[in-house]
């Protein structure tokens, strides 16, 4: 019987990626034909390829200033749903503590009845 063969293939956490997610890509036929040839060109796989293209593009797109525009506006927008919800919790919570809910010392208090018993 023979040993069964391991060859070292590239993977992706040798390229210094951690835990992967699938994403299935539709290619045309030429698009896939010359990514294909690049990858051989560059002893890569074709997974590999499109690893290093996206990570170029996000790249890219970090520095793209009407991205960055907007980022900041979706940033402000989430800082002010943000207060407004801290200040809903607030306002229940003060609420509360002003209102029907006892105060922590005067839960540990016994009542008159349980002083009776």
């Amino acid at each position: 019987m023979s040993e069964p063969t391991t060859e070292a293939t590239p993977s992706a956490n040798n390229l210094g990626y951690g835990p992967m997610k699938p994403l299935a890509v539709r290619l045309n036929e030429s698009t896939r034909a010359q990514l294909d040839i690049i990858a051989q060109l560059n002893d890569r796989t074709v997974t590999d390829e499109i690893r290093l293209a996206v990570d170029a593009w996000i790249e890219k797109t970090k520095s793209d200033p009407s991205v960055l525009q907007r980022a900041q506006a979706v940033r402000d927008e989430i800082e002010r749903e943000a207060a407004t919800k801290r200040d809903a919790i607030a306002s229940i919570f003060n609420d509360t503590e002003k209102g029907s809910r006892p105060s922590a010392s005067a839960a540990a208090r016994p009542s008159a009845k349980d002083a009776s018993t």
